[in-house]
């Protein structure tokens, strides 16, 4: 037997969270250590996973398959595509940062206090919660997917829930129950969204008699499997709700500002930049894969709620007072984007929703937590209690106002090439709704610019005149998302190769064709 590499890239996370629980209380810093080492090495194995991948070969590669649960036909399956390698890198590439970001969010509080942080479970839970959302990239049996999918929860909900932003320790009485609250939250929008879902997973196995991705998608394409029309478009509502549920769409967004605001900058970005991936991308894998036709028949409404999404969430941006709340809403515009994208059914329109799920994770990555930084100097989420930042802190600025232009699409940056694709493939099938979501841009250029302008220039508040630049620690965090936001910006051809072939495969699944552009004749 080959190497089970896709295994071993869950499998080596899950035994490094286990591992590090384990860790004596006294060893905060070998449980950190212990940790960061963990994700480089899944890190190393997701690049061997996209070395190894072949743009040009099969839809799914380094597929492993084993039965399971033979009675129900559930079976170990595992493979990549496209575009689940490039998320699967994606992921192993951000927990490193996550890990070295929030290096002391988990330690004592001040000394002397009773309180007391469990380091060791705070890393170890976010390495399960990366296994868990590797596993469900790879994933190919649609049961086992649902296991981890829903899995992912308790790890988000201990860690949103038990360590809580520092801008609330010792000053907030309340810090608690809100973070009690976000947590809840968080968890009882995601269960409802699993608990139709999982009606729906058993409903598609009534209906094909299996759950193998691959089996009931040739089974659909050659004809020997034939859906009701009813029938495939209930159970694409039940898969498309858990999924609009975990993206997050409008209007089952509202648990987002709320887990993000209390939680700490890393797991902020674990819930955006990683965990959230996992909604869009199975709309692209499950949704438009095992129900074709129902995905046809829901798009016009879906890019409706898309298209408020991306206004609505960035209007809430520009009124926001809370910086990391601000953050959220932007998420809940750029989600909007992904998802208009990719049921714009075009090829252009799903690479630049594939894109930008890639691109939305560095940027949101980078700016979040430059924002953690600042937030742990002041001791406050509040925009107001900033001004200055670049006069005391120049380079805490320039990396803040990296991440925010990369948030607004700046050209040049990695964001702007996904979101021009997508406009682009929705523009060249649904003009209307092209147009309004550009109104979208122009209000990302507003929350940004004035986030900036209120925290960053003007006179120099008493409360920052003392705040220290970046650290070692922290540029070594942020400087390779820098680097990353630029380079993709000048040059993704390395990612769309990757995506390119995916992409068309879906658009096969649909049978949809890319509409031909209307060229007046020459005179």
């Amino acid at each position: 037997m080959s190497f089970p590499l896709l295994t071993a890239t869950a499998v080596l996370p899950a035994i490094g969270a286990i591992a590090t629980a384990a860790v004596p209380a006294a060893r905060r810093t070998a449980a950190k250590w212990l940790a960061l080492l963990v994700s480089i090495a899944t890190l190393a194995l997701a690049i061997v996973v996209l070395v190894r991948f072949d743009p040009d070969g099969a839809r799914y590669q380094l597929t492993e398959s084993h039965a399971w649960i033979a009675d129900f036909g559930v079976r170990y399956e595992l493979g990549v595509d496209g575009i689940g390698v490039a998320l699967l890198a994606l992921t192993a590439l951000l927990i490193p940062f996550v890990i070295l970001a929030g290096w002391h969010d988990a330690d004592p509080l001040e000394t002397g206090s009773r309180r007391w942080r469990p380091t060791q479970g705070f890393f170890a839970l976010i390495l399960a919660v990366e296994a868990m959302v590797i596993i469900s990239f790879e994933a190919t049996d649609v049961f086992l997917f649902y296991i981890f999918f829903e899995a992912m929860l308790i790890p988000m909900y201990f860690l949103i829930g038990g360590f809580g932003d520092r801008a609330h320790a010792g000053t907030d009485e309340n810090a608690a129950a809100q973070r009690s609250y976000a947590a809840v939250k968080f968890l009882l929008y995601n269960l409802v969204g699993g608990l139709i879902m999982l009606a729906a997973v058993i409903g598609l196995y009534v209906v094909a008699g299996n759950f193998s991705l691959q089996e009931i998608a040739e089974a659909r394409a050659n004809g020997t499997l034939d859906m009701a029309t009813n029938t495939e478009r209930w159970l694409f509502l039940g898969f498309f709700f858990a999924f609009a549920v975990k993206a997050p769409l409008w209007p089952l967004h509202t648990w987002l500002p709320n887990a993000m605001g209390e939680a700490t900058a890393p797991v902020a970005v674990l819930i955006t930049a990683v965990v959230d991936k996992v909604g869009t991308f199975a709309m692209l894998r499950f949704c438009l894969q095992l129900f074709p036709e129902a995905s046809k028949w829901a798009t016009p409404a879906i890019l409706v709620l898309a298209v408020i999404s991306i206004i609505y969430g960035a209007l809430l941006a520009v009124g926001q007072r809370d910086i990391k709340r601000l953050v959220a809403y932007a998420s809940i515009s750029h989600f909007g984007f992904i998802i208009m994208g990719i049921f714009a059914m075009t090829s252009q329109g799903q690479s630049g929703a594939t894109l930008y799920m890639v691109n939305h994770g560095i940027s949101t990555a980078a700016l979040m937590l430059v924002a953690g930084f600042l937030i742990s100097r002041r001791g406050s989420r509040l925009i107001a209690d900033y001004g200055g930042v670049q006069k005391v802190a120049p380079v805490l600025a320039g990396t803040f106002l990296i991440g925010g232009l990369a948030t607004l699409s700046l050209p040049g940056l990695a964001p702007f090439v996904s979101e021009f694709l997508v406009l682009v493939g929705t523009f060249a099938r649904y003009p209307a709704i092209g147009i309004i979501a550009t109104f979208g841009i122009v209000l990302a250029a507003l929350y940004t610019l004035v986030l900036y302008q209120r925290t960053m220039t003007g006179p120099v508040k008493p409360e920052v005149s003392a705040m220290p630049d970046l650290r070692v620690r922290e540029l070594v965090v942020v400087a390779p998302l820098v680097v990353l936001l630029i380079f993709l910006g000048v040059y993704p051809k390395p990612v769309t190769d990757i995506v390119n072939p995916a992409v068309k495969s879906t658009m096969s699944d649909v049978h949809k064709k890319d509409p031909k552009p209307e060229v007046e004749a020459a005179k």
